[in-house]
């Protein structure tokens, strides 16, 4: 969600980064959590969240679970229990090591419709995908990503033709423009005032990295 604070407070689910959209039916499901690895030896499996609310989860509730084949099945889950800063999941019917390596590097998605209501001013990140950003009245380009990493506030990866920004969605860098607010999911305009050279420091990184990319090529 966006709104006051130090960060952009926004609900998170996964995309994987660097990796373009899959296609649109896609879009009807938000996900929770990514399979990580098997955890005991009861079809216990570790996932990563990539929600803001854990409590989404409860003891019955059904979830779909989205293989890298891009082929989605429904599965209930039985248990689950914090582990490490994270979750472990029993589903119902995943009673050994076998069952649980069925899905490994699933996404656990609920359907759009079920995702929680936000307070006013807020937005889901899948909202954020596809928004123009402008910094100052200057379009920089569209958002195709958002990364979580080591840092605190999350990346938009936003892209300008063949150009690649990673900017931080962070507070101290949206700025209402006029009447229209900083983040604008309606008309998908996320306005910001971005540190001075954060741009040109963005566009010699992208191009360090596009020739690293050809040379590795090359080898």
């Amino acid at each position: 969600m966006c709104g006051a604070g130090a960060l952009a407070r926004v609900v998170l689910f996964f995309r994987s980064p660097r990796k373009p959209r899959r296609p649109a039916i896609h879009d009807d499901f938000i996900t929770l959590a990514r399979v990580l690895k098997t955890q005991g030896r009861h079809g216990e499996i570790a996932v990563e969240l990539h929600t803001s609310h854990p409590d989404r989860f409860s003891s019955g509730m059904h979830l779909f679970a989205l293989g890298q084949d891009d082929q989605r099945r429904e599965v209930e889950l039985e248990e689950f229990w914090p582990h490490k800063g994270s979750l472990v999941l029993k589903l119902k019917g995943v009673d050994s090591i076998n069952d649980a390596e069925a899905f490994l590097r699933c996404e656990l998605q609920v359907p759009r419709t079920q995702r929680a209501q936000l307070e006013p001013g807020a937005a889901y990140i899948s909202d954020l995908v596809g928004c123009e950003v402008v910094d100052r009245g200057r379009s920089v380009g569209r958002v195709t990503d958002v990364q979580f990493g080591a840092g605190e506030a999350p990346l938009l990866v936003v892209q300008d033709g063949k150009q690649e920004h990673l900017l931080p969605f962070a507070d101290v860098f949206l700025e209402p423009s006029g009447r229209d607010p900083a983040l604008d999911v309606e008309h998908k305009k996320i306005h910001m005032r971005l540190p001075e050279g954060l741009l040109e420091v963005n566009a010699l990184s992208s191009v360090k990295q596009q020739d690293d990319e050809r040379t590795h090529e090359n080898k």
